[in-house]
C-alpha cells in the first residue's frame, strides 16, 4: 500500500468527527461490501479471543445460545448482518461484541444470569445492538490506522497482531454512556420482537444491584465500571417498556 493510502486511512481512523458510515463508503463501497469487510475484521479478532481465552464446550449451553441467537437475528431488519455467540472461560462476568457480529459471553456472566433465557437473550441482544449501531467497528477504527487498514483487505490477518498487542482487556473497555443506553433500548426492542420477556433485563439489573451491595458476593467491578449506573439503566428501560 502506498504512503498516501496509509495517510488517508490514518486520517479516517483518527477523525472522530467523521461518521463510520462515511468511512465504510470511502473504503469499501456499498453497504453489502462494508458489512462483509466488517465481518472479516471481526473474524480475525474472534480467532484471537478463542486462542487466548478458550471456548466453552458445554453442548446444552451452546444449543441454548444458538437458539437464542437465531430468534434474535430473525427480527433484525438488515439481513446482511450475521451473528455468532460464543462462551469463553473467564472469572469476570462480562460480555462483548466484535465487529461483524461475533458476540462473546463469559461463563461467569451466564451463571450470574442463572441461565435464565430471557436474561441471556437481553445480554445477547444488547451486544448485537452494539454491532447493528456500528459501535463495535467505530471503536476499532478509532484505535489505529493499522486497524483501519484491515478494512481494505479483511481476513488477511491484519487485525490479529494488533489485538494480541493491546490485549483482550481492551475488549472490556466501555462504550460511551449514550451508546450503552442505545444498546439497552435496541436490545429491549429485539428481545420483545423475538418473543422473549424484555423484563428479564430488569431482573438481571436488579440482581446486579443486590450483588453490588452484598458482602462476599461475586465481584462485578469490571462490568459495573464499564457501564452506566445500574439504577439509571433500570429507570430508562422501565420508561421504554412502558411505552
Amino acid at each position: 500500500m502506498t504512503d498516501s493510502a496509509f495517510y488517508r486511512i490514518g486520517r479516517l481512523a483518527g477523525g472522530k468527527a467523521r461518521k463510520v458510515k462515511w468511512m465504510w463508503s470511502s473504503l469499501t463501497g456499498d453497504e453489502t461490501e462494508a458489512i462483509q469487510a466488517e465481518y472479516g475484521v471481526g473474524r480475525d479478532m474472534a480467532a484471537v479471543v478463542r486462542e487466548r481465552s478458550g471456548c466453552d464446550a458445554d453442548p446444552a449451553l451452546r444449543t441454548m445460545l444458538n437458539e437464542t441467537r437465531d430468534r434474535l437475528a430473525g427480527v433484525v431488519r438488515n439481513k446482511l448482518h450475521r451473528f455468532e455467540v460464543g462462551v469463553v472461560s473467564d472469572d469476570q462476568p462480562t460480555a462483548y461484541a466484535l465487529p461483524g457480529g461475533f458476540v462473546f459471553l463469559t461463563r461467569a456472566l451466564i451463571e450470574l444470569c442463572e441461565r435464565d433465557r430471557d436474561e441471556l437473550a437481553f445480554v445477547v441482544a444488547h451486544e448485537m445492538a452494539h454491532v447493528i449501531r456500528r459501535h463495535a467497528i467505530n471503536r476499532v477504527l478509532r484505535q489505529t490506522a493499522f486497524a483501519a487498514a484491515s478494512m481494505i483487505a479483511p481476513g488477511r490477518g491484519a487485525i490479529a497482531p494488533w489485538l494480541r498487542r493491546v490485549g483482550l482487556q481492551w475488549l472490556e473497555r466501555g462504550y460511551s454512556r449514550d451508546q450503552e443506553f442505545e444498546a439497552d433500548a435496541l436490545g429491549a426492542v429485539l428481545t420483545r420482537a423475538a418473543t422473549f420477556d424484555p423484563r428479564g433485563a430488569l431482573r438481571l439489573f436488579a440482581r446486579f444491584q443486590r450483588l453490588d451491595r452484598a458482602t462476599g458476593a461475586p465481584s462485578l467491578g469490571t462490568y459495573l465500571s464499564t457501564h452506566p449506573p445500574v439504577g439509571e439503566r433500570i429507570t430508562r428501560l422501565e420508561e421504554r417498556l412502558a411505552k
